[in-house]
């Protein structure tokens, strides 16, 4: 189904708005707005989340966290697999049923997903820094309305969780 976006508002800040979001999405992938020092850059965006996902949501099979991040099967499989290689998450047995698999962060993935965190809680402090406290919770508020929307038009349930602070 197609929308007239002129009956949605006006043309030209739609315009604004579109450009705006692309070169957002360029610079964003870019820097993967990794942080800032040592840090970053040293986790591409799937890595960050997964481990985070796993982080709010405990430990889950393969399936269950594909669909809460509303990407197939196959991907997760396939970017989880170096996460364990280097013990950020572990494969453990089903404590109901012992032939399936959950992934769990590791101690280890929970301490490097912190530093990341950190990291790019650093870099959101130095873009905003002139910003207000209530122009930072509105662009928050609008960016993940956003996100939802954009979720929602390609049919992903609505599970995102900010990271724990």
């Amino acid at each position: 189904m197609s929308t007239d976006m002129t009956i949605a508002g006006d043309p030209g800040l739609l315009d604004t708005l579109q450009h705006e979001v692309a070169v957002f999405a360029r610079r964003a992938e870019q820097t993967r707005l990794g942080g800032v020092g040592q840090v970053r850059n040293s986790m591409d965006r799937a890595a960050y989340l997964l481990l985070n996902r796993l982080d709010t949501e405990g430990p889950m099979g393969v399936k269950a966290l594909a669909a809460s991040m509303g990407i197939d099967s196959s991907t997760v499989t396939r970017q989880v697999a170096p996460l364990v290689d280097t013990g950020l998450v572990k494969r453990t047995s089903h404590p109901e049923d012992g032939r399936a698999v959950v992934l769990q962060l590791s101690p280890r993935g929970l301490s490097r997903l912190e530093e990341v965190r950190s990291s790019r809680r650093e870099l959101m402090a130095e873009l905003t820094r002139d910003w207000e406290p209530a122009e930072r919770e509105a662009f928050c508020s609008l960016l993940t309305r956003f996100n939802h929307a954009l979720a929602a038009r390609q049919g992903i349930p609505q599970t995102d969780t900010p990271p724990a602070s």
